[in-house]
């Protein structure tokens, strides 16, 4: 492992995995979902791990990778309350410029894996930066951060504590129509944080966030990609991902594995209460060789 410090807006802590048996066949850049995630895609609140075993798993198969504490996390400058969708994207291309010119120099091709919002972000950098041979696109989404949101609230309507579902029924609202006020009110916002329900939150992120549709990078760019989705995603609507191939002009794999959720672990049935049982097992043993695997056939070439 090597600690690199990036030169972004703000001064970001990363570091570097190299496969410990022999060169890199390449470089990924693992982009993290939202939250306050740090370089290992862990939440104080919930240990995901996801960038730490993508970076270990790519590893062992032969992919370098770098993955970061996100801007206002651990070792990494910056307030993340205050921060926008933009600035995230920002950051992420400060990673991209940073190691494009290492991974020139010693011939290797670079590529982005983002998951959640971090698959937004890569198609962004696709977008931004053709150079990029290539994306990932995990847990992602082809619409509207807004229209995202709106889906996440239906989908979600059934997840709701008996205790709150009473609350609501006794306010004459539901769910949906409670959320929807509540994006109203972060649309009207013109600071970087506002007062929601009692709670502060990042309302510029919010209103970037919910403006951006990645759908249209991801028809611009001209890099392959892959997008791997879950079947009992409750984030990010599953039915997004095979509509990436379809709005795409350029290669594209798109699959929906049965089982798995939006953090990437298998389910027997869809719920964000499995979450805290969840992280305790590794991320679904698919995903790594899908990618390599997917790497090995876009990137063609002995050393792909």
């Amino acid at each position: 492992m090597t600690a690199l410090t990036i030169a972004a807006t703000v001064p970001l802590a990363a570091e570097l995995l190299e496969p410990a048996d022999g060169p890199a066949r390449a470089i990924a850049i693992l982009i993290p979902g939202s939250a306050p995630l740090d370089r290992n895609g862990d939440a104080r609140q919930l240990p995901l791990g996801i960038q730490r075993q993508l970076a270990e798993g790519l590893a062992a198969r032969g992919v370098a990778s770098v993955r970061w504490d996100k801007r206002g996390v651990r070792a990494s400058g910056g307030d993340f309350l205050t921060s926008g969708f933009g600035d995230l994207v920002a950051d992420a291309l400060a990673v991209v410029d940073r190691v494009a010119a290492d991974a020139a120099d010693r011939g290797l091709p670079l590529i982005v894996i983002g998951h959640s919002e971090g698959s937004a972000i890569a198609a962004r950098i696709l977008a931004e930066r053709p150079a990029v041979a290539g994306g990932v696109m995990l847990s992602g989404y082809a619409r509207s951060g807004l229209e995202v949101l709106r889906w996440q609230s239906a989908a979600l309507s059934d997840q709701v504590p008996g205790l709150v579902r009473g609350i609501l029924r006794l306010m004459r609202t539901d769910l949906e129509t409670q959320t929807e006020k509540n994006r109203a009110k972060l649309l009207a916002t013109t600071g970087d944080v506002a007062r929601i329900g009692g709670a502060r939150v990042n309302a510029r992120w919010h209103r970037e966030f919910m403006a951006y549709d990645p759908s249209v990078d991801l028809a611009a760019a001209r890099q392959p990609v892959l997008a791997l989705g879950g079947q009992f995603d409750l984030q990010s609507p599953p039915e997004d991902t095979p509509r990436i191939a379809e709005i795409r002009r350029a290669p594209t794999r798109a699959e929906v594995l049965d089982g798995l959720s939006h953090i990437l672990r298998r389910q027997v049935a869809p719920s964000l209460k499995e979450y805290r049982r969840d992280v305790r097992r590794p991320i679904d043993e698919r995903i790594v060789p899908l990618i390599a695997a997917w790497l090995q056939e876009a990137l063609a070439g002995p050393d792909a």
